[in-house]
Formats: C-alpha cells, sequence, structure tokens
C-alpha cells in the first residue's frame, strides 16, 4: 500500500484526488489547514508538516492561494520533503503560466520552478480551467441586469474528476517530468459558455462582450491559456451544467 499525502485536500481538485486513491487501495493523508491529524498551515510556519510528510511515498501538491502567498508555501513543503527524502512530489498547474502574464499564473510558474529545482523527484501536470471555475466567473457576471464578458476571449473547460483520475496515475508512477498538458474537450468563447449557462441556470439576460486592456488580456485572447492539440478531457461544460442545474431547459 502506497502512502500518499495530498495537500488542499479537501479543495475542489484535492477531495476528488484523494476519493479516487482511496479507492484504489492508498492510504491518503489529506493536508489542509483545518484537516485533522494533519491540520497545517503551509503560509504560516507549517506547525505539523514534518509529521505529515514523514514516511510519505509521494506528495501531490493540490494547495493553492490565489490571493498569494504559493511560493511560500511550496518552499516549506519541499524543504519538508527533502527532509523526509520523499521520493515523488507531484504538482497540479496551470496551462500558459508561461504566456499570459497574471500575477497568480506567475506565482504558479515560480512553483513549478521550485519543484524542478527541488532535488526530489518531480512530476508537474498543466491543465486548463476546472467547470468550476468558469461556472464562479459566469455566475458573477449574471448578477448583473447585463452580463459582461470578456470580448475575443475562449476558454476549454475540463471536468475535475478527469484531473484528479490523471494525477492518481501520475502519482504512483514513478517520476516523469513535465508531462504532457491536459485540456477540457471543447474550445468555447466566453459568449458562448455564458449562453450555455444562462440556457441550464433559467436566467435571461443580455450577453455583452467587452474588451479589456492589459497584457494578460491579450495573452488571453492569443490563447494563450489553450491546448486545443491536447484536448483529452471528455466531459463538456453543457454536461457539467446539466449535473449542477438537473438539466433544466
Amino acid at each position: 500500500m502506497t502512502t500518499i499525502l495530498v495537500t488542499g485536500g479537501t479543495g475542489t481538485l484535492g477531495r476528488p484526488l484523494a476519493d479516487r486513491l482511496r479507492a484504489d487501495g492508498h492510504d491518503v493523508r489529506v493536508l489542509s489547514r483545518h484537516a485533522r491529524p494533519y491540520a497545517v498551515d503551509l503560509r504560516e510556519g507549517g506547525a505539523g508538516l514534518d509529521a505529515a510528510v514523514a514516511g510519505a511515498d509521494a506528495i501531490v501538491h493540490c494547495a493553492t492561494m490565489p490571493r498569494g502567498g504559493d511560493e511560500r508555501a511550496a518552499r516549506r513543503l519541499v524543504e519538508a520533503a527533502r527532509r523526509a527524502r520523499v521520493p515523488h512530489l507531484v504538482y497540479i498547474s496551470i496551462v500558459g503560466v508561461d504566456r499570459v502574464p497574471l500575477g497568480y499564473y506567475r506565482s504558479k510558474l515560480a512553483v513549478e520552478k521550485l519543484v524542478e529545482e527541488s532535488g526530489l523527484g518531480w512530476t508537474v501536470l498543466r491543465t486548463t480551467q476546472f467547470h468550476d471555475l468558469v461556472l464562479s466567473i459566469l455566475a458573477g457576471a449574471a448578477k448583473l441586469p447585463v452580463m459582461p464578458l470578456p470580448a475575443g476571449v475562449s476558454d476549454q473547460p475540463i471536468e475535475v474528476r478527469e484531473v484528479a483520475d490523471r494525477l492518481a496515475e501520475l502519482a504512483v508512477a514513478a517520476p516523469a517530468g513535465r508531462v504532457a498538458d491536459m485540456g477540457g474537450p471543447e474550445v468555447r468563447t466566453f459568449q458562448e459558455l455564458g449562453r450555455a449557462y444562462l440556457r441550464a441556470s433559467g436566467k435571461r439576460r443580455p450577453v455583452l462582450p467587452v474588451r479589456l486592456a492589459g497584457k494578460a488580456y491579450r495573452g488571453m485572447r492569443a490563447g494563450g491559456h489553450l491546448t486545443p492539440e491536447r484536448a483529452v478531457g471528455k466531459g463538456t461544460f453543457e454536461e457539467f451544467l446539466a449535473g449542477r442545474f438537473g438539466g433544466r431547459r
């Protein structure tokens, strides 16, 4: 039986990953700020981290903080993994972190470098945005009388459980370095995704394409966050919405 530590193990990705690993017969340690017995705040001191990593065969690092702190947390995790001589560190990243100049993406790219230079066996998987994230963006925009969405920008959302399945495979395999990107099955404009959300949720809003400024917007208009050549996901956004809203039409 393999012992695998999942950081961020109560989150959107960490929870289904932990479930999949347990179903496969592995001993799973879930690490988050409040998950007992491995309640560790990677941002603030990391108390209890050495006990969490001791004896682990692999660590899958899913914990992330879009508001800052990822690099500090990753550095603490890498140092603890070195002390415990953990043989394999797996990191989940995002397609386009080296092409779209968002602050959060820069931080993810910096963590990739920390992992690669850790001296540990490592694997990095980049994926496109999860369905859940796209839904939250659209739901926020739909709170207004008019639904503003970025003009000329597409997305390639992917089902989070498919990502969890892939990470579970990687965690029990040998360290593989940077593996092939993983993208959702379809590249769709934000206007198309917005209209799909409105149909599924039963809301009525005019969709308003809005041109934005800045290098990050230009990078996304250029498709820097997409990987159409790696559209390996199966679950579509409409299928995800049907599961969330009960197939309403």
